[in-house]
């Protein structure tokens, strides 16, 4: 069980600010300020430095917030399981998960379809989101773990894969291109900033002195359907993975169009917070998915 020095320290570190933490916690700032001293003088450290506007973590101040904050997901997590022994609740607490976009389109549906198989009297709750989103939430205690393509902090959080997937050059049919220059007089397709598919070509064409502005044009779709339709009408080229582009390429209104310079496979992974206690569990559950 936490203590209120904890719950303080905890407010410090996401408001920034001992004021603002004050305040979100309705107590004094004296108080607070009380609260940090309490824990840097048991764990013999400065967990805070100060900055233009407010506080940030140090190095151990950052280190003591990754655990405490598993600690205390960890901790509604269990109070919930308790509940629903004592029969507070009507059913086990649910299964909170976060897929990024890809996956919540055409790796989770079978995958859930699964799970339900094995277990039907599971409570499901998914929610969808770039990597960066869906960490915030398994941060702030929303989701418990999260299934991603893009790149995480592992410093921050443990990780278990899924797959390894091909990441394609998709356009309408045609000869495919003999390098990925080849490809720059096409206008480009992709999703917008932030998404874990833009990310993956962002980086690999900057590992080749290339981006994304270097093509004839650019267009930014949030919707992965919308992107092939448009690919498939002659629209430019885009970049996704094959999971994704699986129907249209069977079909033949799209095509592989992937340079051999720029084979790409990447992973998607299951993440949650590094020292929870439920990482077994979560690693149970991955091998149930597993293929």
């Amino acid at each position: 069980m936490l203590d209120y020095r904890t719950h303080t320290f905890l407010a410090v570190v996401r408001a920034g600010s001992f004021t603002r933490a004050a305040e979100e916690l309705h107590v004094t700032q004296p108080a607070v300020s009380q609260h940090i001293r309490q824990l840097e003088a048991h764990y013999g450290c400065t967990l805070f430095s100060k900055t233009g506007r407010g506080v940030k973590p140090t190095r151990a101040g950052q280190l003591l917030y990754q655990a405490l904050d598993a600690e205390r997901n960890d901790e509604d997590r269990l109070r919930a399981e308790i509940d629903a022994l004592q029969g507070e609740k009507d059913a086990r607490p649910p299964l909170r998960l976060g897929c990024t976009r890809t996956i919540a389109d055409y790796v989770a549906p079978r995958l859930l379809a699964q799970h339900l198989a094995r277990h039907p009297s599971e409570h499901v709750l998914m929610r969808t989101g770039n990597t960066a989103e869906l960490v915030a939430l398994i941060d702030t205690g929303e989701i418990d773990f999260a299934l991603v393509e893009g790149y995480f902090d592992r410093e921050a959080f443990e990780s278990a894969l899924l797959s390894r997937e091909p990441y394609l050059a998709v356009a309408a049919p045609g000869g495919r291109p003999a390098s990925i220059t080849d490809l720059l007089g096409n206008r480009l397709v992709l999703r917008e900033p932030g998404s874990g598919t833009r990310e993956i070509l962002e980086r690999h064409l900057a590992a080749r002195d290339l981006a994304v502005d270097d093509f004839a044009g650019v267009i930014e779709l949030a919707s992965i359907p919308t992107i092939k339709a448009c690919v498939a009408a002659g629209a430019g080229v885009s970049f996704m993975y094959r999971v994704a582009a699986e129907p249209e390429l069977a079909s033949g209104t799209l095509a592989d169009a992937t340079p051999p310079d720029f084979a790409i496979e990447h992973d998607f992974s299951l993440i949650w917070q590094r020292g929870s206690r439920y990482a077994d569990r979560y690693r149970s559950l991955l091998r149930e998915w597993i293929p």
